[in-house]
């Protein structure tokens, strides 16, 4: 678990190179975190690649998805997805949205999602889905008014990830580890899905118990440090690694408050 604000802001910048790497998010998506001692603000890139993301070009913005100070930077502008999740769910930390090739066979024939394989478990059954043009009509596709991202956050739910119609993914975490974690095996039950569903009709997904119990292993086991090692290894060994954090004279330890919710979540977005 990150100490210090400075070794948080470098897990994220790690986190989006991670789930690139991994196939997940190309030149677009992106993936950001909620203060770690302030709920009331979050992290994001500026607008770049996800597979470069560094620490430096994170902006640190307030729930309505505005900056905190000008950062003279180019912006995504889809930030608003993160700001009104954030904002409509406190237990959630970090966000991921993207547009993973594994999803899009199941988002352009508007089929469910169901876990096949127990590391899939992370997605649930049948996530919701959410189409933009149901209240916005005819748009660019692209999630960037306040009531466009509160219309997805109500989609979500009390979900943890949301299916959107002719878009992408997004998906939500108690940590950021565990948001990377959810993102990167729910595409690849994604893949699973679709391939299964080419060789036959009748798939045999996880029962609801099934999905329950298999989607606690992560928080119980191992599972969760032990692949966040292992992504980290495989950006290492494609150059991608990011120096050791360091922290700024002052930089004060995340509060004790802030680090006893990420231990016990642990324990336990194109544009």
């Amino acid at each position: 678990m990150a100490d210090t604000l400075a070794e948080s802001l470098r897990e994220l910048a790690l986190a989006n190179r991670m789930v690139a790497n991994e196939g997940v998010l190309d030149a677009f998506g992106h993936v950001s975190m909620r203060h770690p001692g302030n709920p009331n603000r979050y992290f994001l890139s500026r607008s770049r690649a996800p597979e470069l993301v560094a620490p430096e070009d994170l902006i640190e913005y307030d729930l309505d998805s505005r900056p905190i100070a000008e950062p003279g930077v180019t912006q995504y502008s889809e930030r608003v997805i993160h700001g009104e999740i954030y904002k409509a769910r406190s237990d959630v930390m970090s966000v991921c949205h993207h547009h993973s090739p594994a999803f899009m066979p199941l988002i352009a024939t508007g089929t469910d999602y169901v876990p096949v394989f127990h590391l899939g478990a992370v997605g649930g059954i049948k996530p919701p889905y959410w189409d933009q043009h149901d209240e916005f009509g005819d748009t660019n596709m692209l999630v960037v008014k306040p009531e466009e991202g509160a219309s997805l956050a109500r989609a979500l739910g009390r979900h943890w990830m949301v299916l959107m119609n002719r878009h992408g993914v997004t998906v939500a975490g108690t940590s950021v580890r565990d948001c990377v974690f959810r993102s990167i095996y729910a595409a690849r039950n994604a893949e699973y899905l679709v391939q299964a569903m080419a060789i036959g009709s009748t798939i045999a997904a996880l029962s609801p118990g099934e999905t329950e119990r298999a989607g606690n292993i992560t928080g119980t086991t191992t599972g969760l440090t032990r692949s966040w090692e292992y992504w980290a290894m495989r950006v290492a060994k494609a150059g991608g690694a990011l120096a050791p954090a360091k922290a700024a004279k002052g930089t004060k330890r995340a509060p004790a408050k802030a680090s006893a919710r990420k231990g016990k979540a642990k324990g336990g977005k194109r544009r």
